[in-house]
């Protein structure tokens, strides 16, 4: 029988991504200036204030006001009438320094032997459906809300637009798992308030989704995925009316209320930690972007057509307390879960300072993971630029997103004779 599957995204202006992005923005900071910087800091976002927590073991002194004031209005709170501006806003810090506590745990006299940050279990998942091995109903959605943000921001097909948004992707399943077609597109958006007639403006807003928005993404697509949207899909374009109210004035933000936006939609699993503010010897993030670096390497390897990997640890630990496969019966190769489990071990260190050494995370490379997702994005080497009055300006080449790297594939196929 055909099955329905959904998944959500959320926009960069959305109160819970404004606290992320500011959280991993201060992280990026830290680390720009003090690579062996521990952070772990919590963002509060509501009406015309932002509140900044954690803990941080740092060599450096930053700014952290201006720093959460330059995202804010990078996203796009520049106006009064948001009632939450970058410009206006009060930012209220209680940043102090990290516990000697965790921290014994964590450095070691050789970084090799660095312990786990803290306890848990982290999932990474990769799915042959798409080209970036993510499950399609959160790629779409991350799309919708992506392109969203780019004709906002070009203020001219649509000029309504203000930063918050949100979007779901329901996709029908034939009994094979395969994608038939698009079932149901949910998309609200904050707006102006441009009509006093709410009928004709929620007119406007469903009819200015459906034909200018929905085409771009459409375009974004592989011929096979744009085969899916056909005539027959439920649009719910801003359901409860209209939204004028929104952002942190509409609803409170708080950093790492969103982890299934940012890792898989619903598909695979999630061990519960979030990932912005953390610096990587939180194995929260760390481990979690390992976990996704191996499973989307073994499906592209031809292992299976749908990978999941857990890894677990004890806090101050060195050696993970478990790795374990679950391939959903999708397995090419004449191995069970629990042996493929044994050469993913073998594969990939994951200890943490192995991590942290492989996949270079000891950089200033997490502000463009705070918004549409960590995963599925394409590795990229940019320049950073950052400036302090405590510092002085330094540019830093980086690579983002190198757990999404195809890396290891040649080395796979070879340990599994594909």
């Amino acid at each position: 029988m055909a099955y329905l599957f959904t998944s959500e995204s959320v926009s960069e202006g959305h109160p819970d991504k404004v606290a992320d992005q500011i959280s991993d923005a201060l992280l990026d900071n830290f680390l720009a200036f003090d690579p062996e910087s521990k952070v772990a800091c919590e963002t509060l976002v509501t009406t015309g204030q932002v509140v900044l927590a954690g803990e941080v073991k740092s060599d450096t002194y930053l700014d952290v006001q201006n720093i959460a004031r330059e995202v804010i209005n990078k996203i796009g709170y520049t106006k009064g009438e948001y009632q939450f501006s970058g410009d206006s806003c009060g930012v209220i810090s209680l940043i102090h320094e990290q516990s000697q506590d965790i921290n014994q745990g964590v450095d070691r006299g050789s970084k090799e032997e660095q312990g786990a940050g803290d306890q848990g279990m982290m999932f990474g998942y990769a799915t042959s459906e798409t080209e970036n091995y993510m499950p399609l109903a959160l790629d779409i959605s991350h799309k919708i809300l992506h392109t969203l943000a780019e004709i906002r921001r070009e203020n001219k097909e649509i000029t309504y637009l203000r930063p918050d948004a949100k979007a779901q992707v329901t996709i029908e399943y034939s009994d094979t798992n395969e994608p038939q077609r698009i079932d149901t597109i949910v998309v609200s958006t904050q707006h102006d308030a441009f009509d006093k007639d709410d009928e004709k403006m929620l007119a406007k807003i469903k009819s200015d989704i459906i034909s200018i928005l929905i085409p771009r993404v459409k375009a974004q697509l592989p011929k096979e995925t744009q085969k899916l949207f056909d005539n027959q899909i439920k649009y719910h374009i801003n359901p409860t009316g209209k939204f004028v109210i929104g952002g942190p004035h509409g609803d409170t933000g708080l950093t790492g209320r969103k982890i299934i936006v940012d890792t898989y939609g619903g598909k695979g699993a999630h061990g519960g930690g979030a990932f912005s503010g953390k610096d990587p010897s939180k194995v929260d993030r760390s481990a979690a972007y390992a976990a996704r670096h191996a499973a989307k390497n073994l499906v592209a390897a031809g292992v299976a057509d749908e990978i999941l990997v857990q890894v677990s640890y004890a806090i101050g630990v060195v050696e993970p307390t478990s790795i374990y496969v679950d391939t959903y019966g999708t397995a090419k190769v004449q191995l069970s879960d629990g042996e493929i489990a044994k050469k993913v071990a073998q594969l990939f260190d994951m200890r943490p300072f192995a991590i942290e050494e492989r996949l270079k995370l000891r950089n200033p490379i997490y502000l463009e993971t705070a918004a549409y997702g960590h995963m599925g994005k394409t590795p990229v080497t940019i320049t950073k630029v950052f400036e302090s009055p405590y510092n002085g300006r330094i540019e830093r080449e980086v690579e983002l997103f190198t757990w999404e790297k195809l890396d290891k594939v040649d080395e796979i196929k070879k340990a599994f004779n594909i």
